[in-house]
């Protein structure tokens, strides 16, 4: 039984044709407003190509079944599926599956965390350390949890290029800080954090660290084991897999000695009315009928990014950002909020006089598509003194091309405003 469809390409040392990847990606091929589309917000979620498209639908065709509780034909397909992708997934991460809870994103991994960790550990007098660039999924749940405990929040400051002030951030790791929660690439600055270095220094101090990969999965070569951290947090859609699904590495003995998050079917070995024996992680975690076939389709994402090869994305990506970012220096009124050294295709930015509403209505008008706003980051933005940014996100199926375009539709929205 194979519930995927052959890849469209094999994993080799050479650089994938890009060209013919592109062409695996149905939705790049439309027009919108009568022009061709131009698709630079990958940060916001990823195209999906067709192998994960054929494989979510072949699921609801020829094998559509729940999970882990029939013994029938079309149930063992489906688990053997599902299951399949959480194997495919720890090795993408270098984890072990016994430690992967299948979820439906980033979102859900870290309130998991912070309901089941942290929740029943944290009380008055403790610090959550947070980083001013994390994306409100790392930040909410924080602030809920503290208020429920007496717990409060810290909060790591940046550089004016968008980097962590790393010496600011250890000195913040004092004895009264349990947790600290950081993004590993930045959603809006675009900046990779030295997590590995980071997680070191708070394992030394006794500091629990959740770090936010929604990210970084979908754009770099990731080690999570080499990381070192306690709890990594992935999202598939970022990673040219179906919405709704992601995924929580946590370390063996957290997940063992965490509480359930939801209770109900699946994450349960017996249920009398005088008390319920759960199941083994991450089975434990793991309450109702999931995303099926969304994962099936993940599943696919993953070896599709692999057969790629992510060093050769990140390269892609890098030279991608680099002549976007060259070009649009040339502009004048120009603002790049994020100029770290080390930093992902993501380029957030202002033109002098345009609202960046505004800016991205007139921008799609011209078939480019880019986000507009706070981006979930509202304390970032603060920082900054801005009240919104468009931010241009590019993955590895756009173009050169793609980027000469952009050019040209900013320079004609920027005319038109004035």
């Amino acid at each position: 039984m194979n519930l995927s469809s052959p890849l469209p390409l094999q994993a080799t040392d050479a650089a994938p044709d890009w060209a013919r990847v592109r062409v695996d990606f149905p939705l790049l091929m439309r027009e919108v407003h009568g022009k061709p589309l131009v698709y630079f917000d990958n940060a916001n979620t990823a195209q999906k190509p067709l192998p994960v498209i054929e494989a979510t639908s072949a699921f609801y065709r020829r094998h559509n079944a729940n999970v882990s509780r029939a013994v029938h034909a079309l149930g063992t397909e489906a688990t053997d599926a599902y299951e399949g992708t959480r194997g495919k997934l720890a090795r993408f991460l270098n984890v072990r599956a016994d430690e992967l809870v299948l979820c439906s994103g980033t979102t859900f991994a870290i309130n998991l965390v912070a309901y089941s960790w942290a929740l029943p550990r944290l009380k008055a007098g403790d610090v959550i350390l947070v980083s001013r660039m994390e994306h409100h999924a790392n930040i909410v749940p924080w602030q809920l949890v503290a208020q429920r405990t007496g717990a409060s929040i810290r909060v790591a400051e940046i550089a004016p290029d968008g980097t962590l002030d790393l010496d600011a951030l250890h000195a913040a790791m004092t004895p009264d800080v349990k947790l600290l929660a950081v993004a590993h690439v930045s959603n809006v600055l675009g900046t990779i954090n030295p997590v590995r270095e980071i997680c070191r220094e708070a394992r030394r101090r006794g500091i629990v660290t959740v770090v936010d990969g929604s990210q970084a999965a979908p754009h770099l070569p990731l080690d999570v084991a080499a990381i070192g951290c306690d709890f990594y947090a992935v999202t598939g859609h970022k990673m040219c897999g179906p919405t709704g699904t992601g995924a929580l590495w946590a370390r063996r003995e957290h997940l063992q000695a965490m509480p359930p998050f939801l209770g109900g079917g699946e994450m349960i070995k017996e249920v009398s009315f005088d008390g319920t024996v759960f199941n083994d992680p991450p089975h434990k975690f793991e309450a109702g009928t999931p995303n099926i076939a969304g994962f099936v389709g993940l599943g696919v994402a993953v070896d599709y990014l692999d057969a790629l090869g992510r060093e050769h994305i990140a390269a892609r990506e890098q030279e991608l950002l680099a002549h976007f970012t060259e070009e649009l220096l040339r502009i004048d009124g120009v603002r790049i909020f994020g100029t770290a050294a080390h930093k992902a295709a993501v380029v957030s930015f202002q033109v002098e006089g345009a609202h960046s509403h505004d800016l991205a209505t007139l921008l799609d008008l011209q078939g480019v598509a880019v986000r507009s706003g706070q981006h979930c980051a509202h304390p970032l933005l603060q920082y900054f003194g801005v009240a919104a940014t468009c931010r241009a996100s590019l993955a590895f199926y756009n173009t050169h091309a793609e980027i000469e375009a952009f050019m040209a539709a900013l320079k004609k929205v920027r005319a038109l405003l004035g």
